[in-house]
């Protein structure tokens, strides 16, 4: 069985008004990079961090970030 979190941060990121990945790294206190990689699910970040990107966007936890459980 794998789990892969996925996010909806490109498409928070387009409806906030094309809000760039380095303006969110600004806000959220890291990389643009980490951004990026957040992004492609390359990277899960901190709990912290999640939370910040949610707060970002005004929204809860759950609409940034989803858990996908799926048998192999």
């Amino acid at each position: 069985m794998s789990c892969a979190i996925r996010n909806r941060i490109r498409e928070l990121r387009a409806a906030a008004g094309d809000m760039t990945q380095q303006t969110l790294a600004v806000r959220i206190g890291v990389t643009r990079q980490t951004v990026n990689a957040i992004e492609l699910g390359k990277y899960s970040p901190s709990l912290d961090v999640a939370f910040r990107i949610a707060r970002v966007f005004g929204v809860g936890l759950d609409d940034v970030f989803t858990f996908d459980e799926r048998a192999d």
